[in-house]
């Protein structure tokens, strides 16, 4: 079986990819498309057309992280023969900095930190609440690897947890999203871990926002464009409620613009109950690792001829 990786993840990630990789797997890696081009399997994020065509043999595309991108949504609608999985190999990191920002806002540690290296302990015995986790009712919406692994985390909290997901399991106490409104109203706290679609885009509004009692929480780590970003701003500067929030509305558009890009229109970074971090919540010291891990898995299956799990539906978006 003939694979071709079109990035090269490093030295270390190379290593451990082909350490377990079935000896009869042959991987050629890199911008360039291997001569001749008889790869079955492409890992790809966003391929080309090229990468596509210059194969008769390619019947399946493995994009390399969570999620679909939309160029590649859109080219791969003219490819119906070639079948599209994901992987999820960064799961728990991204579910650890879910976490991590719900705490960090509710504690309020940002402007906390930021007032003591001024040597001000007024915010010590102001009448300002940091929220306690534990007996809080969390809405995780979204059920897939990593809204799973950021119940499991809520649950060792403590915390009264709501899984919300495309269709509801009442046995599981599961619930779908048409029952999303009522539960923000008794929400503490809102983990948005959704693929972006057409039917997520821009669910979280500011209706729904406004549903969120005072003092609650939203994280968001899977897409901007899932929560209105006019609509979050504004509820954020009325400072009714709080944030930590990973991913944004606008990116850098080049390496020099890395060094200066505003993530939104709105000035986000003039409030201080939201924590900001620039979509890095699936990055770790472990994340080659565990993609290599991943790839290996999914490669050995297809050579085995079994079949493939996390496979994308282009209609579902997801």
């Amino acid at each position: 079986m003939k694979v071709h990786l079109l990035y090269d993840y490093g030295e270390l990630f190379i290593k451990n990819l082909k350490e377990k990789l079935n000896i009869n797997i042959s991987l050629t890696i890199g911008k360039e498309i291997p001569t001749p081009a008889e790869y079955e399997i492409l890992i790809a994020g966003v391929p080309e057309r090229e990468h596509l065509t210059a194969s008769k043999n390619l019947n399946t595309l493995i994009i390399p992280w969570a999620g679909l991108p939309r160029a590649t949504s859109e080219i791969m609608k003219e490819f119906g023969h070639i079948d599209i999985h994901n992987i999820h190999h960064n799961s728990s990191t991204t579910a650890e900095m879910a976490v991590s920002l719900m705490i960090t806002a509710m504690k309020r540690i940002i402007p906390v930190d930021s007032d003591l290296r001024k040597n001000d302990w007024r915010r010590r015995y102001a009448n300002e609440p940091i929220l306690l986790l534990e007996g809080k009712t969390v809405t995780v919406l979204g059920y897939g690897a990593i809204g799973q692994r950021v119940v499991e985390l809520c649950r060792a909290f403590k915390m009264d947890v709501k899984i919300v997901r495309r269709s509801s399991d009442k046995e599981a106490n599961i619930y779908s999203t048409d029952e999303l409104e009522s539960l923000l109203v008794q929400s503490d706290i809102l983990i948005v871990c959704l693929p972006l679609t057409k039917e997520t885009n821009g669910l979280i509004g500011q209706d729904k926002l406004r549903l969120l009692p005072d003092n609650a929480t939203i994280v968001n780590v899977s897409r901007g464009e899932i929560i209105d970003e006019k609509a979050l701003y504004e509820e954020l500067k009325s400072g009714r409620i709080r944030a930590g929030i990973d991913v944004w509305y606008n990116y850098p558009k080049s390496e020099e613009q890395r060094g200066n890009c505003s993530p939104s229109l709105y000035p986000f970074n003039e409030l201080d109950n939201i924590v900001m971090t620039p979509h890095l919540a699936g990055n770790s010291d472990m994340t080659e690792l565990k993609r290599a891990e991943a790839l290996t898995e999914l490669l050995n299956l297809a050579f085995e001829g079994k079949p493939l799990p996390d496979k994308i539906d282009l209609e579902l978006g997801y």
